[in-house]
């Protein structure tokens, strides 16, 4: 690949002898310019490896130019020669500053102005072989990033749902929640690597119901209270089994495990904790989590239909929601709708959230 170089000289004359004598050996291709601030328009939108620049130009001189140049994205190394007859110290001192790699005389047959070309050359060959190997290495890293990235979240997903299958038919529960976690966090403003953790940690949630028993898990009627006192262990033990990870976000999920069920006014469980004491991912699963639970079929209920469950989440924002997280999701309802309606099938069931049904007529029930 052949050295592309930028040349910036307001004398034809000029230009035409340093093309044709950086040009003579053919390892060079060089583009020129007599308007600085027209190379400079180039160079935002073009690659070079090296750049030779006249100190003395109308509307911006070489020490002007070399500085903005510096300052485009990609220049910070590109070697840069000032051609100039006043090689004073103030002015050496000045170029440097600027970022001027070298200076060349401007006599047009300076032995010196042909060796030191022929070095500034080579330099520009290697810092782009450096820039063309670090690009390289760049690409690969973020392959094997994105790879690994893959592989944790089919992990995460596949665990979430062996227990999903405990307590439910199909894995449509995880997912949507999963889906309905993301909207809330991208709509609060979270930066994106969280939003992106919470979708992948949000499955996790009801990771501790692998040590439910089945006869309270699976029971299809009204659990007496101690079946309930059981079966609200799974946030406990959910933590357990998720927390002391090395991995920020099987951390993360522990979190979600253990405050899913917390409550806004502090009424919830395991640790009665209220407001912003709840970690912010297991408020936002929360919202998700019983929205979902709310809108799908159960042993001892039928489906809420949406509206209704847009209803319930307004009515106990403030209480049981965090207000933010709701007003969030509500705000992308269609979106919310589109994800209910993806894949639901009649016999999901999930023993979730705080859910008020027939069957109980004290008040919410507090399935899982």
């Amino acid at each position: 690949m052949l050295t592309q170089a930028l040349l910036v000289d307001d004398s034809r004359s000029v230009l035409n002898f340093l093309k044709r004598h950086i040009e003579a050996e053919g390892l060079v291709e060089a583009t020129t310019f007599l308007d600085p601030v027209n190379a400079l328009a180039c160079a935002r939108e073009r690659v070079f490896d090296l750049v030779l620049v006249d100190y003395e130009m109308p509307h911006m001189d070489g020490i002007s130019f070399i500085r903005t140049f510096r300052a485009l994205p990609g220049c910070a190394d590109i070697p840069i020669a000032m051609i100039t007859s006043r090689q004073t110290d103030d002015v050496k001192m000045e170029a440097l500053q600027a970022g001027a790699t070298d200076f060349l005389p401007k006599q047009p047959q300076s032995v010196e102005m042909t060796v030191r070309l022929r070095n500034l050359i080579q330099l520009g060959a290697a810092v782009r072989k450096l820039n063309d190997r670090a690009a390289h290495l760049a690409s690969e890293v973020a392959a094997a990033t994105r790879k690994l990235g893959e592989r944790e979240e089919e992990i995460i997903l596949r665990l979430a749902l062996a227990v999903e299958y405990r307590d439910n038919d199909t894995g449509e529960h995880t997912l949507r929640v999963a889906r309905y976690s993301r909207i809330i966090a991208e709509q609060l403003g979270l930066p994106a690597r969280l939003c992106r953790d919470i979708y992948l940690a949000a499955p996790l949630h009801d990771v501790g119901k692998v040590a439910i028993p089945d006869n309270i898990l699976l029971k299809p009627g009204k659990l007496t209270d101690g079946e309930m006192a059981v079966i609200r262990t799974h946030a406990t033990i959910g933590e357990r089994i998720l927390a002391g990870s090395g991995c920020e976000l099987i951390q993360l999920g522990a979190q979600i495990a253990a405050g899913h069920h917390e409550r806004w006014d502090g009424a919830g469980y395991p640790n009665g904790v209220k407001a912003d004491e709840i970690p912010i991912a297991a408020r936002v699963v929360a919202v998700a989590d019983v929205f979902d639970a709310l809108t799908t079929r159960r042993p001892y209920k039928e489906p809420m239909p949406l509206e209704m469950a847009h209803n319930y989440l307004v009515e106990h924002q403030g209480r049981q929601f965090d207000p933010a997280c709701v007003e969030a999701f509500l705000s992308r309802w269609d979106e919310v709708v589109e994800i209910a309606g993806q894949g639901r099938s009649p016999a999901s069931e999930n023993r979730d959230a705080d859910v008020p049904h027939e069957r109980d007529c004290r008040g919410p029930s507090r399935r899982g």
